[in-house]
């Protein structure tokens, strides 16, 4: 008798950018001692519904999904509440025969602000900043946690006041301009744009006018201190990274695919720190 495959999970994208997800699972399948893979497979859309659906054949037990097929694999599988909240699915698993999805950004966000910044959640009004995919992943979070009061900017207010009628009355949409206005009251500043990435304009916010006790994350990794972060701390706020949110976003899928939770270690965070810093 052949000894069964060891299981193996993917990420899924087009085109098949370089992604730190092999770089992470590896080194939990490495640490934990499982014998197991995981690989880049680039799809195009006009393939996705074929790969997804056969998934088991080509030796997978789930797949990442990243763009531009987070949307499409939803059509394609059993979502959660999540997923559907979210609209976007980055994580597949098999149970039951079925194919399930959902997003785990909402617990790297969440589970990422609890690891650096505990308390956080005392905050009766948060800000965020942005309106697109990863800011539903956020609002959905901040929801979900408790979060009284979130006030949703983005340069064009009738994309925050989508967001803000999906997700109820808990979400106030407000202009870009109103931000300043915003600030003195939120005790946490989230940042779900561009802004700040290498090769993007500044984001110019004045965390001056945030309260002492507020918490300010940033969704951007690269650079791994943003200007943003960079003013907070400088300040005594205490943050949260982007880096911190995509390693804490890895761990369910990795549990639900090898059957083991794995952790976020300051040994792998200096690992996936050194290949984003590399030239």
């Amino acid at each position: 008798m052949t000894a069964p495959k060891a299981p193996a999970a993917c990420l899924i994208g087009w085109p098949a950018a370089h992604s730190r997800s092999p770089l992470i699972h590896h080194y939990w399948l490495r640490t934990l001692g499982i014998e197991g893979g995981y690989v880049i497979e680039a799809v195009p859309p006009e393939n996705l519904r074929d790969f997804v659906l056969r998934l088991p054949l080509r030796g997978f037990v789930g797949a990442n999904v990243t763009i531009p097929h987070k949307e499409g694999v939803l059509a394609l599988s059993t979502p959660d509440a999540r997923a559907r909240a979210v609209g976007a699915a980055n994580t597949l698993w098999f149970a039951g025969g079925e194919l399930h999805a959902t997003n785990t950004d909402v617990e790297g966000f969440i589970n990422n602000l609890d690891a650096g910044a505990p308390g956080w959640d005392k905050a009766d009004e948060a800000l965020v900043l942005g309106a697109g995919g990863s800011s539903r992943a956020v609002i959905f979070g901040l929801l979900e946690r408790g979060i009284s009061r979130i006030h949703l900017a983005n340069r064009t207010i009738a994309r925050a006041g989508t967001l803000a009628n999906q997700f109820g009355p808990n979400v106030h949409p407000v202009t870009w301009d109103a931000i300043d206005d915003v600030l003195p009251r939120a005790k946490l500043l989230v940042n779900t744009t561009s802004l700040g990435m290498h090769g993007q304009p500044s984001l110019a916010i004045d965390v001056a006018r945030l309260p002492q006790a507020a918490v300010v994350a940033d969704l951007v990794y690269v650079p791994l201190v943003t200007p943003l972060l960079a003013a907070a701390q400088a300040r005594g706020l205490r943050t949260a990274d982007g880096l911190g949110m995509l390693l804490h976003q890895a761990v369910r899928g990795f549990e639900l695919w090898f059957g083991r939770r794995p952790e976020v270690t300051a040994e792998l965070r200096a690992l996936v720190e050194a290949d984003l810093t590399k030239t």
